[in-house]
């Protein structure tokens, strides 16, 4: 049965319902060999107009020319120098029709792409809103009347067409998006997934090798000149990572200061470090923000994979790497080995326990005696922190601490070893009412020093165990005092008001003045284990430990020498001057059992000072 216009028009429909990018092409010619069957005429040709060229475009024809002319008068025929006829398709709004008795510029550029000497025409404009974005036309050879039901179905045919032209513009222009970062025109995070899915798959080339990059400290920079001089740092940026890096290379910005390149092809260790070191380069040279050439650098990890690894995997090591020459200070180059991976994958387990063995008490406090180092009787103790990890065994601060202050449970912590320890102190002066009560030192981060309520906090604690403020002596360092000293100094004096003392430790490891500390509100300063351990064998440490307890004794304040371990160590500290002591010779830190053994011999010295080696003359 013959089809009808509508019934043209129906499969029509239907037949561009799924077209997609990728198919457009073909579903194009398909369908001008269709209407050129139905409408029985000698050819059809889709054109579309490029109006910031100013230009008509040939973009599909049936039957396909075999000999087309260099160049292709058909081709691109730009409005402003063009035939009537072909001028006309700029703003075309209606259907244009010719016949071949018109002898005009039309026939001639026919004639001079063809071969064929007259023709007649039928032009049907695609529309989006008032905007011509082409043309579907249709020739035949000689004479050919169009009757309007004919002239209807083809506008009909042409909404149809102009209609999927928008739809899979639309979508091509999500799929740019999807593959393209805005900002900077890299590539995405996705468009990297994919790419790396098919540089790692069974059978390809490898090692594969990526580099993660992340800029040092861009919040300074953007909170400085703001975010939109962040962003023009983040596109010069990219384009001088571009400009380092060889065309085959593949680099995409994951979001914010972030960047992954991939390298083309196989690659060695050598080769990524080389290519990882252009880019450090190219990242350290000044980039122009809000008039002024600003600096910053750059943190890389490398990771190399083999085919059949997975893309997250080699991501996540390229990101541990990165994150490991951050902690070398930025401005580095890390290689993720098996190593880096055992020591982060115990990092990230540690992280993700933490908060949970501090709410469920599972930590547990070691207690190091203090001693007075002409009687070797213990005056107090140092509450040390321990974790009994389940799986990685007995923790040391070392392990966790700094980890705490970069994932802000440093308060959580310390409020937990005070509250503990102040408890225990408590205990220990209700079990032993007759013994000299002792005193307990805890150790307070730079971060909690300098919380406004942290003495409200010490206060409530106390208050709670109902210990007294001279018994607990808060150990602060030199740089906590450095990093904000408006409110260290409030909350020291405020301290002082409650009864605690305060000890400044591992003194002279810091920056912190002679003029700085006469103004401190400070009972103790603890002598850095540094200075200590080889007293008796080293002069330049015994000046440095004479001028610390001179300048203690000058203001008024006590001083405790750490890691004393040896007894040559001791005599020396007796014969300068230092007051208190504490270290392997006398005790480790112990269980609270072990020190209430202690409790229990009123006077006993742990180390009489009269065994003591003699100090050095």
């Amino acid at each position: 049965m013959k089809l009808t216009l509508d019934d043209l028009v129906t499969s029509v429909a239907t037949d561009l319902m799924g077209v997609t990018h990728e198919t457009l092409p073909a579903a194009t010619k398909d369908l001008l060999h269709q209407l050129v069957d139905f409408l029985q005429v000698d050819l059809s040709f889709l054109r579309r107009n490029d109006h910031d060229l100013g230009a008509t475009i040939l973009i599909a024809e049936w039957p396909e020319r075999l000999d087309i002319p260099e160049p292709d008068p058909l081709g691109v025929i730009f409005f402003a120098t063009a035939d009537p006829t072909f001028a006309a398709l700029e703003h075309l709004s209606t259907v244009l029709t010719t016949d071949p008795h018109t002898d005009d510029e039309y026939q001639t550029r026919i004639r001079q792409g063809s071969g064929i000497q007259g023709v007649s025409l039928a032009t049907v404009p695609l529309m989006s809103g008032p905007v011509t974005t082409g043309t579907l036309g249709f020739i035949k050879y000689g004479d050919r009347r169009w009757r309007p039901a004919e002239i209807s179905a083809l506008r009909a045919v042409a909404a149809l067409l102009a209609q999927l032209q928008a739809r899979v513009a639309a979508e091509e222009q999500l799929r740019y998006l999807a593959y393209h970062d805005e900002l900077t025109g890299l590539a995405t995070r996705r468009a990297l997934a994919d790419h790396l899915a098919e540089r790692l798959r069974h059978g390809a080339p490898g090692p594969v090798a990526i580099i993660f990059l992340d800029v040092d400290r861009l919040k300074v920079l953007n909170s400085f000149f703001g975010h939109a001089a962040g962003d023009e740092f983040l596109q010069t940026l990219a384009e001088r990572l571009l400009h380092a890096s060889p065309e085959d290379h593949f680099l995409a910005r994951l979001g914010g200061d972030e960047f992954v390149a991939v390298m083309n092809g196989p690659t060695t260790p050598n080769q990524v470090n080389a290519y990882a070191e252009l880019l450090r380069q190219a990242a350290l040279a000044p980039i122009p923000v809000g008039g002024e050439g600003i600096s910053r650098a750059v943190s890389l990890g490398v990771a190399l994979g083999e085919p059949g690894c997975a893309v997250a995997e080699l991501m996540n090591q390229a990101d541990q790497a990165m994150l490991q020459a951050k902690l070398r200070g930025g401005n580095n180059i890390c290689l993720f080995t098996p190593a880096l991976r055992e020591r982060n994958a115990v990092g990230i387990d540690i992280e993700l326990h933490l908060l949970a063995a501090i709410a469920t008490n599972s930590l547990v406090l070691h207690y190091q005696p203090q001693v007075t180092l002409t009687t070797g009787e213990m005056i107090g103790v140092e509450a040390l922190v321990r974790w009994p990890h389940p799986h990685l065994g007995l923790l040391q601060p070392s392990s966790f601490i700094e980890l705490a202050e970069a994932t802000n449970l440093a308060g959580e912590l310390g409020r937990w070893v005070l509250n503990t320890s102040c408890r225990q102190a408590k205990a220990w002066h209700d079990r032993f009412p007759d013994r000299t009560p002792i005193g307990m030192s805890v150790n307070v981060s730079p971060a909690e020093l300098i919380t406004a309520d942290f003495v409200e906090s010490v206060r409530g604690i106390l208050q709670e165990c109902g210990l007294e403020g001279r018994h607990l002596t808060l150990e602060i360092t030199e740089n906590a005092i450095i990093s904000d000293t408006e409110q260290a100094l409030k909350t020291l004096r405020g301290l002082k008001e409650i009864g605690v003392k305060v000890a400044i430790d591992d003194f002279g490891t810091g920056y912190s003045s002679f003029a700085q500390l006469k103004t401190l509100p400070v009972d103790e300063l603890k002598i850095d284990y540094g200075f200590v351990r080889d007293l008796g064998h080293n002069n330049d440490d015994l000046a440095i430990v004479h001028s610390i307890i001179g300048l203690a004794n000058s203001f008024g304040m006590h001083t405790v020498a750490e890691g004393v371990e040896t007894e040559v160590a001791a005599a020396t500290l007796i014969a300068l001057g230092c007051q208190h002591a504490q270290g392997f010779l006398y005790a480790k830190p112990v269980p609270a059992e072990d020190i209430e053994q202690l409790l229990t011999r009123p006077g006993a010295a742990l180390r009489h000072p009269n065994r003591l080696g003699r100090p050095p003359s």
